[in-house]
């Protein structure tokens, strides 16, 4: 029997390609887009260029700047059967169902959607990008029984999302903490649902059904639902006054508190050390007493943390503990996290896909079979 290989389970430290697209460095807490550092885009860019940049390799010329978020603005509406669909099942099923199945009928509306060519998956990556962040406020508003808002092309991307979803055009502050959320959650190098894409994308099916795969993937609770949980935590803790009871306790018990370490970074994620920037200035902003209260709890929260498993235990703040109560300085409800995440997610496996396809190989790992070999059949009557 030949011997048993090394098995890294779950591909834990497996390298599976070659990515000029983003750089994380989990030990240092460093993160770049095509070589720029997360915190001169969050600073100087927006969404529009960062995505540009993540799916050309470089930034836009005025020009190219212009005709990209033309076409952005342009394509944001969705067909009369995609709305109808989401308004039917967004009242009784999981957003990330109804985001899966949306973006899923695409599809439908793309005359040529097998063609791989360069500018035209760029084109049609272009299209997802416009559409996915109309789908989740959509969502959104059936959800909650309420019409649908149509897209307002003078606004920019991000802005015109928080427009759709409340029906308010967002103040300067508002229109920077909902693109600093689509900036920061645009790329992360092959996590879980790049992955995924890549694996749909190597069997070279369509970029609407790699896609598709990344959503479905992005639902599991281990990968996009960490925010949502790390919310729910700070409501189950509920004054901020319990909040260094409530940790004490659940780390006595050994629970898990969500927000907390991450797969690749052993120190302070970077993007949430941008979040809760706008965290602090968020409580100078006069927000209601249900943000106020969820703001001090994170900041209360984190120190506790920090100082008891930081340095000792490498277990730091991740994106996904801020970015509930971000979202909540908004006004946005935790069902909608996720879909937010895919609306900006988008971008980064998008760009995955037209770089894998410049040399592209079908994935197929193997695994070590541990069971039996030659079993004797044994009729049904003799079982």
């Amino acid at each position: 029997m030949s011997e048993k290989p090394v098995i890294n389970y779950g591909l834990e430290g497996i390298y599976v390609d070659e990515s000029s697209i983003s750089k994380v460095d989990g030990q240092n807490g460093r993160l770049w887009y095509r070589g720029y550092s997360i915190e001169s885009l969050a600073s100087q860019s927006n969404f529009e260029e960062v995505s540009y940049l993540l799916l050309n390799g470089r930034l836009p010329s005025k020009q190219e700047y212009e005709e990209y978020t033309k076409k952005l603005r342009e394509r944001r509406g969705l067909p009369k059967e995609v709305i109808d669909v989401i308004r039917v099942m967004a009242p009784v099923s999981h957003p990330m169902d109804v985001m899966r199945t949306a973006t899923s009928m695409l599809v439908m509306y793309d005359s040529d959607p097998n063609n791989r060519d360069l500018e035209a998956t760029k084109d049609k990556i272009i299209t997802l990008l416009a559409k996915t962040p109309t789908i989740a406020a959509a969502t959104g508003r059936f959800r909650e029984e309420k019409k649908y808002i149509p897209p307002d092309i003078s606004l920019g991307h991000s802005e015109n999302f928080l427009y759709m979803l409340s029906g308010k055009k967002p103040n300067e502050f508002e229109g920077k903490l909902i693109d600093l959320m689509f900036i920061l959650h645009a790329e992360h190098s092959t996590n879980a649902s790049t992955f995924s894409v890549l694996v749909t994308a190597s069997t070279l099916a369509d970029v609407y059904a790699a896609i598709t795969a990344g959503i479905g993937t992005l639902k599991g609770p281990l990968h996009g639902g960490a925010d949502e949980a790390a919310l729910n935590m700070m409501n189950a803790i509920g004054n901020p006054d319990n909040t260094e009871k409530y940790i004490e306790e659940a780390l006595e018990g050994k629970q898990r508190i969500m927000g907390f370490g991450h797969r690749v970074y052993k120190t302070y994620d970077p993007r949430a050390k941008l979040v809760r920037n706008y965290l602090e200035e968020s409580l100078t902003k006069e927000p209601s007493d249900e943000v106020r209260r969820l703001l001090q709890i994170a900041l209360r929260a984190e120190k506790l943390m920090v100082d008891k498993l930081g340095a000792t235990k490498g277990i730091w703040p991740n994106v996904d503990f801020f970015a509930g109560p971000l979202y909540r300085v908004l006004g946005i409800d935790s069902h909608l996290f996720t879909p937010i995440f895919v609306a900006s997610r988008t971008s980064g496996w998008g760009s995955h896909i037209v770089e894998y396809w410049h040399n592209n190989k079908l994935v197929r790992p193997v695994e070590w079979y541990v069971g039996s070999l030659d079993t004797p059949y044994v009729p049904m009557d003799m079982r």
